[in-house]
């Protein structure tokens, strides 16, 4: 057991409170990680927020990276020591999903409630995401983590935890881009730079960018974007459709916004999917016609963190980055401590930030 300071949320959409809290040693199959940053993640907020429920008090975070600072017995191919990104990927690795190839679906549930952190009093805390990241070190399953070169910042590898194989692994597993096909990517948010610049590995012939800022557009255009469109226009998949000279073969949203998930289909060419990414709040839904889609043999997918598998896919993008193909510093737009956090989520809730990170003085 050791103390560590975490910042905790003790009710929805109030504050969160750095305090002292109870961390356990890892247990079988387990990894302790010290941290040295964690970025903040829509995803954070709107769990923080209340969006989707949950248990409180909760420690939430899940885009991290560290070095292993302890393992449980049965740990393989991980030492003390190593350089690691920190995953909420979490699987058992022998249900349906897991032994299918779909790691990010697995069906083992996992109680945050009874993980590794306790309140200073002993009291029950709750692992969001099974991570809790937003503390000094993390103790998460093996199978969570992946080993990586001591070359790549720290800042740049958390990234790559989440909002980087969300949008990459979106494009690329999700909607299977194949070279020459043409891409809407609606937000061009953290993960939406990252599903354009996904297109782009993939060798997207078109990459349209849409969003309500055109400094927004500016960015996307950095990172792969070939053409951007305001969302504020009168009909914005016209515009889309015209840049392209037809529909987009995938429609990847990044937004939780309904009216996105609303008018996705309208950007899309026969046969083409839109791939759904942006997470709503519970309850909220969107309306759109089957008999459209089953006509022109259009579809819709689910895609949770890029359907990536992290043994086979970080390795992937870290060695892109290392060649200069991925841009993991150029998605960094602040960097701040964790006494800062609540000014960094607010910072994140202004829609202008790029990815905001954490870092952990040592």
């Amino acid at each position: 057991m050791q103390k560590i300071t975490a910042a905790v949320c003790h009710e929805f959409g109030a504050p969160l409170k750095l305090e002292e809290i109870i961390l356990r040693a890892p247990e079988t199959g387990e990894v302790e990680v010290k941290l040295d940053a964690v970025a903040i993640c829509h995803s954070d907020i709107s769990f923080a927020e209340g969006a989707w429920g949950g248990s409180l008090p909760a420690v939430y975070g899940h885009e991290a990276a560290g070095k292993v600072s302890a393992v449980g017995t049965g740990v393989k191919g991980i030492a003390v020591g190593d350089h690691v990104v920190v995953t909420l990927i979490r699987s058992c690795g022998t249900c349906a999903s897991c032994a299918g190839g779909a790691p990010t679906l697995c069906s083992t549930p996992y109680d945050g409630d009874k993980g590794p952190i306790k309140t200073a009093d002993g009291g029950t805390l709750h692992q969001a995401m099974a991570c809790g990241a937003f503390a000094e070190s993390v103790v998460v399953d093996q199978r969570q983590v992946v080993k990586i070169s001591e070359d790549i910042p720290m800042e740049c590898a958390a990234l790559i935890a989440c909002g980087v194989i969300t949008g990459v692994g979106a494009v690329v597993n999700a909607a299977g881009l194949r070279a020459g096909q043409d891409v809407v990517v609606i937000g061009a948010g953290g993960v939406g730079l990252n599903a354009i610049q996904g297109a782009r590995i993939a060798g997207a012939r078109r990459i349209v960018a849409v969003d309500m800022s055109e400094e927004k557009l500016e960015i996307a255009r950095e990172f792969g974007a070939t053409d951007g469109i305001l969302a504020t226009e009168g009909k914005p998949w016209t515009a889309a459709k015209r840049a392209m000279g037809r529909g987009a073969d995938a429609v990847i949203v990044t937004v939780g916004a309904i009216p996105a998930y609303d008018t996705a289909p309208r950007y899309l060419a026969y046969g083409g999917k839109v791939v759904m990414v942006g997470m709503p709040h519970s309850g909220q839904k969107s309306t759109y016609e089957p008999v459209v889609l089953a006509a022109v043999g259009q579809g819709m997918v689910g895609s949770k963190m890029g359907d990536v598998v992290i043994q086979r896919d970080i390795p992937w993008m870290v060695d892109l980055y290392t060649q200069g193909r991925l841009k993991l510093d150029e998605l960094i737009s602040g960097r701040w401590k964790l006494e800062q956090i609540n000014e960094a989520i607010a910072d994140t809730k202004t829609g202008a930030a790029r990815r905001n990170v954490i870092l952990f003085d040592r």
